[in-house]
């Protein structure tokens, strides 16, 4: 009697608990646990110090560079530094190859983070897209998905990972934010790829090149976010008084 009584609570208990897990906080504490693995496990074996640390490229360039931009993809899901990975692959696999692989690693990164953010962070995170500067921004990604993923590609100073999750939780499609991924990163990751590939003559012209624009990039992204810093605040005072009242007020 005993052990027949205890099964119905045994099954509610069972559903409560499938409930909370399939639930959008329990999906986001599965996002923020893998994560945090990933994280872990990238400071602990540091696989971007394996990547970098030079060594013959297989005979097959191809092969080579498809095996970098999967590895490289996984690195930077995982925020793993890319500008260490865009050098690596310069000095690996040399700037046209590497900065295609580079490329390919980036776009990679980006659709792993978005998939994830967009699975599971995105119901639970959603709601939580409140007051006016966050509706702005949000608002902006959704509306115009691809001119703004592109503008927050080419700024270098902007989080990879901050944007690849931020688009996740807004309404952005998948083709603009891949897309504009891809070609947002061609500039920035250039620079690196090719200061990479000729690290080992510091004073070419093209390593001087190189790392002169991603001293001259940053430093103009930091400009170009200050004077257009009155745009996100003027679109976030729109937003504020288009929004709808709440119920009850």
């Amino acid at each position: 009697m005993l052990d027949t009584a205890s099964r119905p609570a045994a099954a509610r208990a069972s559903s409560r608990i499938l409930r909370g897990l399939l639930s959008p906080w329990g999906r986001f504490a599965l996002l923020v646990a893998v994560l945090g693995a990933a994280a872990a496990l990238v400071a602990v074996y540091r696989p971007q110090h394996l990547l970098s640390g030079g060594g013959a490229a297989p005979a097959d360039r191809l092969l080579a560079a498809a095996l970098f931009a999967a590895v490289y993809g996984l690195c930077a899901a995982a925020f793993a530094p890319r500008p260490l990975l865009n050098a690596a692959a310069g000095a690996l696999l040399g700037t046209a190859a590497g900065l295609a692989a580079a490329i390919a690693g980036t776009v990679l990164a980006a659709g792993i983070a978005f998939g994830l953010g967009r699975v599971l962070g995105q119901g639970a995170l959603r709601p939580l897209v409140r007051g006016r500067w966050l509706t702005a921004a949000d608002g902006l990604m959704s509306r115009y998905g691809f001119r703004s993923m592109l503008a927050l590609r080419l700024f270098p100073g902007v989080p990879f990972a901050a944007v690849n999750y931020g688009a996740a939780v807004s309404r952005m499609r998948w083709p603009s934010f891949l897309v504009a991924t891809g070609l947002g990163s061609v500039p920035n990751t250039a620079a690196y790829v090719v200061a990479g590939s000729t690290a080992g003559s510091p004073a070419s012209p093209a390593f001087v090149v190189a790392t002169a624009f991603i001293a001259v990039s940053a430093a103009a992204a930091c400009v170009v976010a200050w004077r257009k810093r009155h745009r996100l605040g003027a679109a976030a005072r729109a937003h504020g008084d288009d929004r709808p009242p709440r119920a009850g007020a």
